[in-house]
């Protein structure tokens, strides 16, 4: 058990991170960030900010030398200093998670490796002819959608294609790197799954949320999801059997395809908190923050209750109408049930995501339905003033 004043290292210093620090220095601990970007959210809040970059090996070895403990706010850190941490230092999640995490290609291997299912995919290698794709194994239908390896997020990174002829014009417009070539299901919603495991194997499940998507990027997100209990109970046992087979300490955020037929099938891994996991912030007996800090220090695990439906949108910079002015949040600060979160980015950029705002249901409403339509509502006024098509 890691306890208070100790030092913690936090590789990542964007809004995930700003918001574990906050949940670290409010139980005693001191928190170093190693991020390049000097205005990073979290370095703002840091006992110290470590502005270099990942792999210079003297900020590791500060870290290492310094930190009780050090985890990750995104996956995205070069492999070598993930390694180097590895062995010189207490990571949590160790090497294995953020390295299967961080390439499509290995995550899914592993997932197929531990029998999880996943939509029918095939591997699209640099330096191979992309027409020589394995037909082996299942089979793969049209449209798919072809995926960098690496580096792919918020809808970046990916080329959808109709037909197999398409396939060697995508892969050189993705530069010609290793990609995934994935089957498009027939989808009837995505949901997600936030979860915690300690280094003892304990786990504690989040509710499970039901996200939308515009743009390739998380717009909202309700909780409960809009599935049965058969759906919600698969969707955390498989999450878990992840966790399990990884040897996971933090928290662990599973991304799935609901399809038309009723199958579950996992889309992503992300081991670290969620952006879909935000409205654990507001409408939980703890959150997903919180509940990293206590898993990566040996705390023991909060219970993760869902204390009211809530719906929660995201706030990207097409909301800001110009560069130094920002949004008017009258309508949003006005409405009791709504609460603001903004995470201290100076410039807003076309899909940067800026904050967000967490809606809390009524009691004695059944669902998600009625914060969903708010939330909603209050994002389609910002756009409007922006001036940005809210369709």
């Amino acid at each position: 058990m890691i306890l208070p004043p100790a030092t913690l290292g936090l590789l990542g210093g964007g809004q995930l991170g700003r918001y574990f620090v906050q949940a670290a220095l409010e139980t005693g601990y001191g928190v170093w960030v190693l991020d390049p970007d000097p205005h990073s959210p979290a370095g703002q809040l840091a006992t110290r900010h470590l502005c270099r970059a990942f792999d210079d090996r003297a900020a590791l070895a500060e870290l290492a030398a310094h930190c009780a403990v050090i985890t990750a706010e995104f996956e995205n850190i070069p492999p070598d200093a993930i390694d180097w941490l590895d062995e010189h230092a207490c990571l949590r999640p160790g090497a294995r998670a953020l390295r299967v995490a961080q390439d499509r290609l290995e995550e899914k291997r592993f997932l197929d490796g531990i029998g999880v299912a996943v939509a029918s995919w095939r591997p699209v290698v640099a330096g191979v002819d992309p027409c020589a794709v394995s037909s082996g194994g299942s089979p793969l239908g049209f449209p798919a959608i072809l995926k960098t390896a690496r580096l792919g997020y918020d809808g970046k990174g990916q080329v959808p294609l109709a037909r197999m002829e398409g396939l060697g014009a995508a892969h050189a417009e993705l530069g010609g790197v290793d990609c995934v070539l994935e089957e498009r299901v027939d989808l009837e919603r995505e949901i997600s799954v936030v979860l915690a495991r300690d280094g003892e194997g304990r786990s504690e499940a989040f509710p499970v949320g039901e996200n939308i998507h515009r743009h390739g990027i998380l717009h909202l997100s309700r909780v409960p999801a809009r599935v049965n209990d058969e759906i919600a109970g698969r969707a955390v046992a498989m999450a878990q059997r992840i966790a399990d087979a990884l040897a996971f300490e933090g928290v662990l955020a599973v991304e799935f395809f609901v399809t038309a037929g009723g199958e579950l099938l996992v889309n992503e891994l992300a081991p670290r908190p969620h952006n879909s996991g935000h409205y654990t912030l507001d409408a939980c007996t703890v959150s997903q923050f919180a509940q990293q800090l206590r898993a990566v220090c040996g705390l023991g695990l909060a219970p993760a209750r869902l204390t009211t439906p809530v719906a929660m949108v995201n706030l990207l910079g097409d909301l800001w109408p110009a560069q130094g002015v920002g949004p008017d949040w009258r309508g949003v600060l006005e409405n009791g049930r709504a609460r603001l979160h903004l995470y201290g980015k100076a410039e807003a950029r076309p899909g940067r995501k800026m904050g967000h705002v967490n809606v809390l249901g009524l009691p004695g409403d059944p669902d998600a339905g009625a914060a969903a339509s708010v939330v909603d509502g209050l994002w389609q006024e910002l756009a409007q003033a922006a001036g940005r098509d809210p369709a």
